[in-house]
């Protein structure tokens, strides 16, 4: 039988200020379905938390559930000790997938200015301050040189460097990202990993991802989802629980190496 016990890190519990994310015993229903089962989670401030797991698992469902996006069908849902609406301006949001019209010609300095738009402002008129923030945060994702280039002329990689800037410029506490590198080439992901090691010195991370070898390499923590979470607050995730979560047999799991293999299966 798979081993579907929900984990938490062991331990003395940090102080509860230092705690920006909890989830007890959190289940989440799509018409009867299960998306989300028993999840219990402690994020700490400035953690790197990767969350890897199968399609269809849950990993985009926990996020909206961090960000109050999806209500709890059973448990409880914190951020910083409040309901997460309360802290909405505290969190910064990349989305699994961004979609807008490549031949809009919006520039890549109005996509990140958007990010600015949660804040009651007159008419929507963006402020001194917000156009200094948009600055600060294109410069802290390499790409300050592209800001009047149209979004749709740009390479994958640089649009999903604006879509981390649109995130950034509400200069959040927490971050949380779903799959921020799909369909982006290898030299690209390598350095997006390398700016989100240097945010979390500032900001607490939250990232899904399928790449199994760059969560083990970059990230400090590792939890594992499918509808139950496997989790013992370090990169160690021991194989059985990788393979409860997976479904399918592990040959070699080689904690915090960039190496992860799955043997084949049917």
């Amino acid at each position: 039988m798979a081993h579907t016990e929900t984990h938490t890190s062991a331990g003395t519990a940090p102080a509860a200020a230092a705690e920006v994310v909890r989830l007890t015993d959190v289940s989440v229903n799509y018409d009867g379905t299960p998306a989300l089962e028993g999840v219990n989670l402690t994020v700490q401030r400035n953690d790197f938390l990767g969350i890897i797991g199968p399609n269809g698992g849950g990993k985009s469902t926990l996020l909206k559930a961090m960000l109050g996006l999806v209500p709890a069908t059973r448990g409880a849902v914190q951020l910083w000790g409040e309901p997460p609406q309360r802290s909405a301006s505290r969190v910064g949001y990349v989305p699994q997938h961004s979609f807008f019209d490549r031949e809009f010609p919006i520039a890549a300095w109005d996509v990140v200015l958007m990010g600015r738009l949660s804040r009651p402002h007159l008419l929507h008129r963006y402020t001194a301050d917000d156009r200094q923030r948009a600055v600060r945060a294109l410069d802290a994702v390499g790409i300050a040189q592209l800001k009047n280039r149209p979004i749709g002329e740009m390479s994958g990689g640089q649009q999903q460097r604006v879509f981390i800037a649109r995130a950034l410029v509400r200069d959040p506490e927490l971050l949380l990202l779903d799959e921020p590198l799909a369909n982006v080439d290898t030299t690209t992901q390598d350095d997006i990993y390398r700016l989100l090691a240097e945010l979390r010195t500032r900001m607490t991370i939250v990232m899904v991802s399928h790449n199994l070898s760059a969560i083990s390499t970059y990230v400090d923590k590792v939890a594992c989802l499918n509808v139950r979470l496997y989790y013992h607050g370090s990169r160690e995730i021991p194989p059985e629980d990788v393979e409860a979560a997976y479904g399918c047999p592990i040959e070699l799991l080689a904690h915090g190496m960039p190496h992860r293999v799955l043997r084949r299966h049917d």
